[in-house]
């Protein structure tokens, strides 16, 4: 992979001219995908999304888990439903599909010869499992020293609990995050809750792509690969940091807030004549901009609020004032208010209302990407925004397999005979 054109410490803010084309940052990368559900193929769709040849080693027959995690189902160009959930379709964008039985010999040859044809290698097997078939980063890395390999499991690599399988939801709890998610416990549905989606594997699958791109640069400068051990126990415990280390400096245990926010004061949800909307206070300077905008010179004057520490001293008056206050008035009242005032506030939308978001529509995220078998798959778009090498969205999840033949052709040289005989062996 060739860096980019401009001086090390420069940017280039200009995008590309019209009509050329875009340069992607990880143009001439290979990716080995051979994770399912959620951290790993996230992980492989960001590295797709930069430009990485991501190949995604699926089994024969059933692919990747979330194939069949529906309804809802994709549809194919005659409007049947598929055996591809929108959930597969979320995490797989930009990739190729082959076929591999790694139980099998010849479907064990066809993967060391593969990685050796790659860059990266991805996997979320349980510990220990891939090194029954010659495939654990001890063994790829005789056939390809420079290849960057990153395990994700649970628990991690190492440790008592390394051998237990683990799913996101239970690391929501054992990591804290369902401690201090959900209504306190004094109040109606108080309790401990989940979050709405599986943030720690999608945190676990970004801090997998920065350290997958951290050790691709270190290879390129040296030619030496690396072992990555990413953990979604690790990554639910690195992002409660912020609350964690009040407890380790001789703080109280943290706790649940509902939707309100332990150093933030007023910083909830609250009900307006019409529905509810979100305030968030985050310093003193917009409080006083908040007391202008819903009318409330009293509270601006007021010693006990003007300073944050005061807020969250005297967080259950004032709340009470403003709860009464807010439910007198519709929600785009005080909104429209606030924002003039430059308040940080806003709905809560559902998706369909997210999708109808004036600002949603500017930037484009809601994407339709044409499948395969005439059909098209919804998707969203990639946040990552890059000037001189801007992601692109233009493959769909690919179906089970598609690109077997075509991968076989292009990286191994395999004719149609030899492809025809690997079937009959059941390797692909």
């Amino acid at each position: 992979m060739n860096p980019g054109s401009a001086p090390a410490g420069q940017t280039d803010p200009s995008p590309p001219s019209p009509g050329t084309a875009s340069p992607r940052a990880l143009d001439g990368v290979r990716v080995l995908d051979f994770s399912r559900v959620l951290a790993g193929p996230w992980c492989a769709q960001n590295l797709a999304d930069l430009g990485a040849d991501v190949i995604k080693v699926e089994r024969p027959g059933t692919g990747d888990d979330t194939r069949s995690w529906g309804p809802p189902w994709l549809r194919d160009g005659e409007g049947e439903d598929t055996h591809d959930s929108t959930y597969f379709a979320s995490t797989n964008r930009n990739k190729r599909s082959i076929t591999l039985d790694v139980s099998k010999p010849e479907g064990r040859a066809l993967a060391v010869e593969l990685a050796k044809k790659s860059h990266i290698f991805i996997e979320n097997f349980k510990v220990g499992d891939l090194k029954r078939y010659g495939l654990d980063y001890e063994s790829l890395r005789q056939a390809n020293p420079s290849l960057v390999y990153c395990s994700i499991t649970g628990y991690g690599q190492t440790g008592p609990d390394a051998p237990k399988p683990g799913y996101d939801f239970v690391f929501q709890g054992m990591g804290g995050l369902m401690s201090i998610t959900g209504e306190r416990d004094d109040l109606p549905g108080g309790g401990p809750q989940k979050v709405g989606i599986a943030v720690v594997d999608i945190f676990t699958g970004m801090y997998a792509t920065v350290a997958v791109l951290a050790a691709l640069r270190h290879a390129e400068r040296t030619g030496e690969g690396q072992y990555l051990d990413m953990a979604l126990l690790d990554a639910v415990v690195a992002i409660g940091a912020n609350q964690a280390l009040g407890y380790l400096n001789g703080g109280p245990v943290p706790h649940r807030y509902g939707n309100a926010h332990a150093n933030v004061v007023p910083y909830n949800v609250f009900a307006t004549s019409d529905g509810h909307m979100i305030l968030a206070v985050g310093n003193d300077s917009q409080w006083l901009g908040c007391c202008r905008a819903i009318g409330r010179p009293d509270l601006e004057a007021d010693q006990r609020f003007r300073k944050m520490s005061g807020r969250i001293k005297h967080r259950a008056e004032l709340l009470a004032d403003l709860e009464a206050h807010l439910r007198t008035k519709p929600a785009r009242h005080w909104t429209e208010a606030l924002e003039r005032e430059g308040v940080p506030c806003g709905p809560i939308n559902d998706y369909k209302q997210v999708m109808e978001e004036p600002q949603v529509i500017h930037r484009g995220l809601q994407l339709r990407l044409e499948r395969a078998d005439g059909g098209f798959a919804p998707s969203i778009a990639s946040p990552l925004r890059l000037s001189r090498t801007p992601v692109r969205h233009d493959n769909a999840p690919p179906l089970l397999g598609q690109h077997t033949e075509a991968v076989l052709a292009e990286l191994l040289g395999f004719d149609p005979a030899q492809i025809a005989a690997l079937r009959g062996q059941g390797a692909i």
